[in-house]
C-alpha cells in the first residue's frame, strides 16, 4: 500500500490519500479525540502524540498537528497508523451510516428557498475546491441574509480561511443569491 502525502493552504494540516475509499459519502470531522468513538481509524491517528485533528472525505484523510510538533517528527508514525488501519481489515467507520451524507445542518420556514439555493451553490461550487485542499465547509444557517457555514479539516483554523469566505464564497452566493448580504463561520 503506498500513501501519498499532500500539502494544505494550512500548514498546521496534512492530506493523506490512501489510494482507496475512506467515506462511501459525506464527510467525518474529529476535533479532538475524545469526538473520535465512532471510527476506529480516527482513534489510530489520536494516538500519535501531537495530533490534534482528523478530517475524512472520500478518498482522503487529512491530519491537523499541534503548533509546537514538526510534521517530521510524526507524519511516519501517522502513515503507519493508516497503513495499519487498512491492513487490518476493520472498518473506518464503526457501526452502521457514520456521517450524514450532506453534512449541511436542515432549515425549513419561508427562507427554505433561498437555503436550498445557498447548498446547491455550496454542494456544486465550493466543497469539490475546498476538498482539495483537505477539508468542507458546510451550511449551519442563514438568518436575515447572513449565511453561517463551518468549516472542517484543512479550513477549520486555516490562515487563509478568512480570506476564502469573505473574497470567494461570500462574493459568489452574492452574485447568484441577491437575499445574501454576508457569510460568517461558526465554531460547532
Amino acid at each position: 500500500m503506498f500513501i501519498q502525502t499532500e500539502s494544505t493552504p494550512n500548514p498546521a494540516t496534512l492530506k493523506f490519500l490512501p489510494g482507496q475509499t475512506v467515506l462511501e459519502t459525506g464527510t467525518a470531522d474529529f476535533p479532538s479525540a475524545e469526538t473520535s468513538d465512532a471510527s476506529p481509524l480516527a482513534q489510530r491517528i489520536f494516538a500519535v502524540a501531537g495530533v490534534t485533528g482528523v478530517f475524512f472525505g472520500t478518498d482522503f484523510v487529512t491530519v491537523t498537528k499541534a503548533e509546537e510538533v514538526e510534521w517530521d517528527h510524526i507524519k511516519p508514525a501517522i502513515l503507519g497508523a493508516v497503513m495499519e488501519h487498512y491492513q487490518s481489515g476493520a472498518p473506518v467507520m464503526a457501526g452502521e451510516g457514520g456521517q450524514a451524507a450532506s453534512g449541511h445542518a436542515e432549515h425549513s420556514g419561508e427562507d427554505a428557498e433561498i437555503v436550498n439555493q445557498i447548498k446547491d451553490l455550496l454542494d456544486s461550487r465550493v466543497r469539490p475546491a475546498v476538498a482539495q485542499d483537505g477539508g468542507d465547509i458546510t451550511f449551519h444557517g442563514f438568518d436575515r441574509g447572513v449565511v453561517y457555514l463551518h468549516m472542517q479539516g484543512a479550513c477549520a483554523g486555516c490562515p487563509s480561511s478568512t480570506l476564502t469566505l469573505k473574497m470567494g464564497i461570500e462574493n459568489l452566493l452574492r452574485h447568484y443569491i441577491p437575499e445574501v448580504t454576508e457569510v460568517r463561520p461558526v465554531a460547532v
